[in-house]
């Protein structure tokens, strides 16, 4: 659970306004505070777990910097929505991120339980695909979310005309993009 807890971090971070600060060894999980003394444990990359969090976070920062909706706007209001704040019950966070007519959408789950058919608004009736999930395989997850495009239903949720349902995995979070 450290690990999922760590990658749903780092995606909140990396998706949410503002600038970005990862200390060295961040991106491999180092376990303890980093020694400017000491180089880096680079064998922590032989277990799965590190090396998942190492390619997570060089997709996140490919992601981010492919992505105007999660930079150009940083810190104009415009650029910010959120979907559900305040779903306490459920313990998760989404949000809506944009520049101009780039969209992305972000849904993270707090809980170690997943969230099956769950449901949130989105700004556009175009389908959506999910571009990353925390609870990748690639990244030592259990592989649980949405692996087909979602479409979305003329059902109004959240403010918004059009919704979808989809699969929140266990202490993670994923990433949505129009398809």
């Amino acid at each position: 659970q450290r690990f999922a807890n760590l990658r749903l971090a780092y995606i909140f971070q990396w998706t949410y306004p503002g600038r970005k600060l990862l200390f060295m060894g961040g991106e491999i999980a180092q376990p303890w505070e980093w020694n400017h003394r000491e180089s880096l444990p680079w064998h922590l990359l032989d277990d799965p777990r590190h090396g998942g969090m190492q390619r997570m976070v060089g997709d996140l920062n490919r992601i981010y910097a492919r992505t105007p909706a999660l930079h150009r706007l940083d810190f104009d209001g415009r650029g910010f929505q959120w979907l559900r704040w305040d779903d306490a019950d459920n313990s998760t966070l989404s949000f809506v991120r944009r520049a101009d007519d780039d969209l992305a959408v972000v849904v993270l789950n707090f809980t170690p339980v997943p969230r099956h058919n769950y449901r949130i608004g989105v700004p556009s009736g175009a389908a959506w695909r999910e571009v990353l999930n925390t609870d990748s395989m690639f990244y030592g997850g259990g592989n649980l979310g949405n692996g087909r495009p979602l479409r979305p239903q003329n059902l109004p949720w959240m403010g918004f005309d059009h919704s979808v349902e989809l699969t929140l995995p266990p202490l993670g979070a994923i990433y949505l993009k129009q398809c």
